[in-house]
């Protein structure tokens, strides 16, 4: 795979997830209600703190971009994506489960699938080693 693509998927999914994160800390209403989703007053406190959650994956992304970019092992790299892609996978799973047992509405899929999408591209990406290459 190319460095730059790789590169670039790094600082999307970065900068996407950094943002949101961010915005579900400091403004869970506004954020969620960007997203088309519409949670219970009371449940604002926890979708904050979700929002950290959410932060910390974004800055792991954007710190593998950085390592991608200094051209540090590509080792270092491959276990941030391994540890994203187990977070990412989680959240997949829990999100489409709860969609199907009518305790999240339909509009959370939107994060699911985008997590998915994340977990098999990284997936495919650390069995055909992607990565070997960044450092170059």
């Amino acid at each position: 795979m190319n460095r730059t693509i790789l590169l670039a998927y790094q600082i999307l999914i970065g900068l996407s997830d950094t943002a949101t994160g961010l915005l579900l800390v400091v403004a869970p209403a506004f954020t969620l209600g960007l997203m088309g989703l519409h949670p219970p007053v009371d449940t604002l406190p926890f979708q904050s703190f979700i929002g950290a959650f959410v932060l910390s994956v974004g800055l792991a992304c954007f710190y593998g971009a950085s390592l991608m970019l200094k051209r540090e092992s590509p080792c270092r790299v491959e276990a941030i994506w391994q540890l994203t892609a187990l977070t990412r996978g989680c959240v997949a799973l829990f999100v489409f489960a709860a969609v199907l047992g009518h305790t999240l509405e339909p509009g959370w899929l939107t994060v699911g699938i985008s997590d998915g999408a994340c977990v098999l591209f990284q997936v495919i990406g650390l069995r055909n080693c992607w990565l070997a290459h960044v450092a170059r």
